[in-house]
């Protein structure tokens, strides 16, 4: 039997024995070791998660060993692996001009479709990422980290640069050090003090500062020597940041907006047209970026391992996954052992 544990209604977790996974040509069968939980399966829980339905088996930050299936050329039975949980057409004008990560029909495991809450899972084969002598939670922390690469890479950050991280939350943490590694001087902005001084003790950031601070504009003016972040990264998906952010801009900034929320956002046409700014998306990450973040895992640029501040086993998950939406909990990485 399969145990998995679906999220049946905002709110509500439910756990299932189900057959035997199903392989389909092409399809590789892992069986799942971890599961990190991320904002999309905390916002998804609590009801507020664009693009999402239920009910749904949630999880796509996941580590595995390789045990049926397709076993492609290079991988072998029992490798640890992980996998590129995004998975595109190959036809669309996105994924033509290789932007798979955001493909015009993309189905997101763990968000458009049932993703790694489960025992045992069928991904396609081309999606596997090798192990390659890391652990088991090495590889359910890469696909976050991707995310902040990719942005990263969006960027185009020159050596020097001062960029400012908004959210010290995973993916933010990512930012920044992915942003230290292109050589940006960073500054990261949170609201929540225990992440701040997470982020104090944990990051290479240059610069800590709560945004409730009444001068924050003004000590990053100084920090910046007067000019003000040439690259933002937004990676709170509140929209008051998102929109207070472009007040940080530079003149010929960038403007990133990794998180994600339901609304509209708005601001001063005027300000950012002066500044001849440029707002963009960054979505996922692509096969290039997965490489990137195992090259500095491997290489010991980063040691993400220190993020995980929470560890339950699957058949508790369903129990402590309320406690860390709590700001109280302190959760910055919380990962499920299966």
């Amino acid at each position: 039997m399969n145990h998995t544990l679906t999220c049946t209604e905002p709110g509500h977790f439910q756990y299932s024995e189900d057959l035997a996974v199903q392989v389909a040509a092409g399809q590789s069968l892992l069986r799942i070791r971890r599961i990190g939980v991320c904002g999309t399966d905390l916002h998804a829980y609590e009801g507020t998660q664009p693009y999402f339905q239920y009910p749904r088996i949630l999880g796509h930050e996941l580590a595995g060993e390789l045990i049926g299936g397709d076993i492609p050329t290079g991988f072998h039975l029992g490798q640890a692996v992980t996998f590129i949980p995004y998975f595109h057409c190959g036809q669309c004008i996105a994924c033509r001009s290789g932007r798979t990560n955001c493909c015009a029909q993309l189905q997101v495991f763990g968000v458009h479709i049932d993703g790694g809450m489960r025992e045992q899972v069928a991904v396609p084969s081309w999606s596997l990422i090798a192990g390659d002598g890391l652990s088991f939670e090495e590889l359910a922390l890469v696909e976050p980290l991707a995310i902040g690469a990719h942005a990263v890479r969006r960027a185009q950050i020159q050596a020097g640069e001062y960029a400012l991280v908004i959210g010290a939350g995973p993916i933010g943490l990512g930012i920044i050090e992915f942003a230290h590694l292109a050589g940006a001087k960073v500054i990261a902005l949170d609201v929540n003090p225990a992440r701040l001084d997470f982020c104090s003790q944990h990051t290479q950031a240059a610069l800590v500062l709560n945004a409730r601070d009444p001068e924050v504009l003004e000590k990053i003016r100084d920090f910046t020597q007067g000019d003000m972040p040439t690259v933002v990264f937004d990676a709170t998906g509140s929209l008051p940041a998102i929109q207070g952010a472009f007040a940080y801009m530079a003149h010929g900034a960038r403007y990133i907006l990794v998180g994600l929320q339901k609304g509209d956002i708005s601001f001063s046409h005027p300000e950012f047209h002066k500044r001849e700014g440029t707002l963009m998306s960054s979505r996922n990450a692509t096969r290039e970026d997965f490489e990137n973040v195992l090259h500095a895992m491997r290489s010991k640029q980063i040691s993400p391992l220190q993020f995980i501040t929470h560890r339950v086993g699957f058949a508790e998950a369903a129990e402590q996954f309320p406690g860390w939406l709590k700001p109280e909990e302190l959760v910055v990485k919380a990962m499920i052992e299966v």
